[in-house]
């Protein structure tokens, strides 16, 4: 059982980083892809209805770490406090610029709210990263399962890496994202973004399943699995040339998915390694909660997660089509993010 919530903890941070990924992308690029505010609009607005809903992952993902294994909680949360608030403050950022970005005409106005959007969009995958790398790569941790370091600790350089490793796919998954969403020229500058981020992205997720696999000699996975995520990154450059956005969306998906799950599966059994002494790393089996309450969760998780997807694969369909400058004229210049393009 607690190897079932490790699993499934393990997937909700995939999700997260899935779903959430490209709209973090979408919120990096809206400015470099958008020439125009229409444009910069209609690029915001393909992630207008979606966006909240997918960062429900993160918080349920929170919420599956601390009732399955509070020990791994607690350590984690203390530890990495102050970087969890700077995450909470990107975030609410982040969210507060979709929402206020329309409240007034002027450029100058929006201009800020497309600065606030651009870095909050960036710092939210970034510290995620640098914590997901962290509790492989290890943290000083003694043998009360207490965090004994400083926050410049948490700035090992492997997790950076991870972080940005994190926001460079974070930007190939928005271009597809674009490409699949919109018409015209939008559409033909994301395609260009998309092959122009490839190589680049495919680079930079080698390198981390190198340090990964070979310099941390930690892994449980077999070196497929990265390089697999390699092979959907350079796949993107063919499919987009050839107008495949589907699968190019497709690509970057799995490309993403892996690389989140290999950071989780060469972490098992453990979920936070100590660098003080290694017999102090955190693991499934001495964070867990009791077997009682790994059951009853259980048994909530088969009855509403399934609920969840169902809404959430709705709410995709509902809102699938692409999106241009003209849906703005039809609809007019007032209103919020989130209420763009529902008809």
């Amino acid at each position: 059982m607690q190897t079932l919530w490790f699993i499934v903890i393990a997937l909700f941070f995939t999700g997260f980083f899935v779903l959430e990924g490209f709209d973090f992308g979408v919120g990096i690029l809206h400015d470099v892809v958008g020439h125009t505010d229409d444009e910069r609009r209609v690029v915001i607005n393909t992630i207008g209805p979606l966006w909240d809903g997918n960062e429900v992952w993160l918080i349920v993902a929170g919420a599956a770490m601390f009732a399955a294994f509070p020990g791994w909680y607690a350590t984690m949360f203390s530890g990495l406090y102050l970087a969890l608030v700077l995450l909470l403050v990107a975030l609410i950022v982040r969210g507060v610029s979709f929402e206020y970005r329309g409240r007034r005409d002027s450029l100058r106005w929006r201009g800020t709210w497309d600065w606030t959007l651009t870095v909050g969009s960036v710092l939210a995958p970034l510290l995620i990263g640098v914590a997901l790398g962290d509790l492989l790569v290890g943290l000083p941790i003694d043998s009360a399962q207490e965090y004994t370091g400083s926050f410049w600790d948490l700035l090992t350089p492997f997790g950076i890496f991870v972080g940005l490793t994190l926001v460079t796919i974070c930007v190939l998954h928005g271009a597809t994202f674009i490409t699949l969403k919109t018409t015209g020229e939008l559409r033909a500058r994301a395609a260009a973004m998309a092959r122009r981020a490839a190589p680049v992205t495919a680079v930079v997720i080698l390198v981390f399943a190198i340090w990964t696999q070979i310099v941390l000699n930690k892994g449980v996975v077999p070196g497929v699995i990265p390089v697999g995520s390699v092979l959907a990154v350079l796949a993107v450059i063919w499919l987009i040339r050839d107008g495949h956005e589907g699968w190019a969306f497709a690509m970057t998906t799995i490309a993403m998915a892996t690389t989140v799950l290999t950071i989780f599966a060469d972490l098992y059994p453990r979920v936070m390694v100590s660098s003080t002494n290694p017999d102090y790393s955190l693991t499934v089996a001495n964070t867990a909660a009791g077997s009682y309450a790994l059951k009853v969760m259980t048994i909530v998780a088969l009855v509403f997660f399934p609920l969840v997807l169902v809404y959430q694969g709705w709410t995709y369909h509902v809102f699938r089509r692409r999106i241009s400058t003209a849906d703005l004229e039809e609809q007019g210049h007032a209103g919020a993010v989130t209420h763009a393009v529902s008809e």
